[in-house]
């Protein structure tokens, strides 16, 4: 039997040592606090026996406390592999190592995998369980992290980027996935915070702990920062599994389609009477969305974050598409500052990955007050402005209900970009709702009537039955079509087909400069 090559027994061991980590006990320590080991998580993210990875032989240099580490990879894996035969780039941070810090050689890994992402073309997935900043190698830690937040900013756009947050994430580490296009967060579980309460409490007083302070449901429904969260880790990995098969690998590219056994004539009748006659009375936006996308393909983002407005992945006939609405069952859909940064992000976000907006449009206008004036609710509604009219992407409108004022306008109506706008027999499309409009035009009119009530009644009505009502929009050529409710999806669908190869040049410009 032939000798084997010292060598290459050498390269056996050191193997072995790459693939423990800090070592048995520490993974052991991992898994007794209900979390997954590095490598464990690359195997319930990737496809089964897909991932390659890249210098596992790394270690820390030094630092300036005189130490130098033996463990290899430096706290984090990294490497490529497939999501539904697709190739995606990861990182998976260590914490059995240094409790998973970031140090010069695991910055330089990071980006390294990420300029190889950017330069092939491939979405980039990010799994972070850190301590933070490795103070012992002081600036050059703060260098590593700036290296990879340059990246995250300039790459943004370009390839999907995905951050999961599968334990700590403080101080300047929450910039990175600040910046990328989607955040998920596992619940009691992952936190991030930029100081933490024992700085909090003795600079302001207050007494806080991690949760409260930054846990997955602070974040998902006050900050809006998370856009999904997952019951345990591996909810949220398969939440990273489903939320990249929406995107293609990059700007210059299509979304993949998926095939799809639901009927894309498939008419629902329940749509028919979904709009209470009451124009006051509220319905489920959520129920019409799921009865028009193909059947459960739709992925919510933000669920508990502005309630009054939805965003959301979704699928046409297969086709990705971003979905945007109001929920008229929360504050009546109505416009506010944090609705309006949540549809201008993932517009912004749609039109990067070249994915079809379809608008779902009931809102009687922006909330009025001293706070959301104060607060600054024209620069917010801005937003949403600036988003829809600079997006290229495939853009269609259905008007279910209320449209009124600077919303009609901001929200993908025609004359800012919309390619085919179409509305329910329900819809309203007015400067304003009746009360306010019947009081400004006919004020003088309704005082010095006998009947003041009644007057006010019949000239509602009377402006109800001339503006309130899809058909003066469409004999002005603001709408396309009135259509069935029941026959939405087949609709939009038909549409999406007409317009999928839309092409459209904007000034050249370096960017814009959206009113932030």
């Amino acid at each position: 039997m032939q000798e084997i090559d010292p060598r290459i027994l050498e390269l056996r061991e050191k193997r072995k040592q790459s693939k423990l980590g800090g070592g048995e006990k520490r993974i052991a320590s991992q898994h007794s606090k209900g979390k997954l080991f590095a490598r464990e998580r690359l195997e319930l993210l990737l496809d089964p026996g897909t991932f390659y990875e890249l210098e596992p032989y790394t270690v820390q240099r030094g630092d300036h406390m005189g130490g130098s580490g033996n463990e290899m990879t430096d706290g984090v894996v990294t490497g490529f592999g497939q999501i539904n035969n697709r190739t995606v780039y990861v990182y998976s941070q260590d914490f059995t190592i240094q409790g998973g810090s970031l140090g010069e050689m695991q910055g330089k890994k990071i980006a390294r995998l990420m300029d190889l992402a950017a330069s092939t073309g491939c979405p980039v997935i990010g799994m972070l369980d850190s301590g933070g900043a490795r103070i012992q190698e002081g600036v050059y830690s703060l260098g590593a992290y700036a290296e990879i937040f340059k990246r995250n900013a300039i790459y943004s756009g370009v390839i999907p980027q995905i951050s999961v947050i599968l334990g700590p994430c403080a101080g300047g580490a929450v910039y990175s996935p600040a910046v990328t296009d989607l955040i998920i967060m596992v619940d009691k579980q992952s936190y991030m915070f930029l100081t933490g309460p024992q700085v909090i409490k003795s600079v302001t007083g207050e007494d806080v702990d991690f949760e409260s302070l930054g846990g997955a449901q602070v974040h998902l429904g006050q900050s809006g920062l998370a856009h999904l969260v997952g019951q345990d880790e591996k909810e949220a990995l398969e939440l990273a599994r489903q939320a990249v098969s929406y995107f293609p690998s990059n700007n210059a590219e299509n979304p993949p389609v998926i095939p799809t056994d639901d009927d894309p004539n498939r008419a629902e009748e329940a749509l028919n009477s979904l709009v209470p006659l009451d124009p006051n009375a509220p319905y489920s936006m959520h129920e019409a969305i799921d009865l028009i996308v193909d059947k459960g393909s739709f992925l919510e983002l933000q669920t508990t974050f502005a309630q009054n407005a939805i965003v959301g992945l979704a699928r046409m006939d297969g086709m990705s598409v971003g979905i945007v609405s109001q929920e008229p069952s929360q504050l009546a859909g109505v416009m506010d500052i944090n609705s309006a940064d949540k549809i201008a992000r993932f517009v912004r976000m749609c039109d990067a990955f070249n994915i079809p907006v379809i608008t779902f449009v009931d809102s009687p206008g922006f909330l009025p007050g001293v706070n959301q004036e104060h607060n600054g609710v024209i620069r917010h509604g801005a937003k949403v402005l600036f988003a829809y009219s600079e997006s290229t992407v495939p853009k269609i409108s259905v008007t279910t209900r209320k449209s009124y004022g600077g919303a009609y306008v901001v929200l993908s109506s025609k004359f800012i970009g919309t390619d085919v706008t179409l509305a329910w027999p329900s819809a309203e499309i007015a400067v304003m709702g009746p009360g306010g409009a019947v009081n400004i035009l006919y004020g003088r009119q309704i005082n010095e009537a006998e009947d003041k009530n009644a007057e006010r009644e019949r000239l509602t009505e009377e402006y109800r039955q001339t503006f309130l009502n899809p058909y003066a929009a469409a004999r002005a050529g603001y709408v396309d079509d009135v259509i069935e409710p029941r026959e939405t999806r087949q609709k939009i669908i038909l549409a999406l087909h007409a317009i999928k190869d839309k092409s459209v040049s904007l000034p050249a410009r370096k960017h814009g400069n959206i009113p932030l």
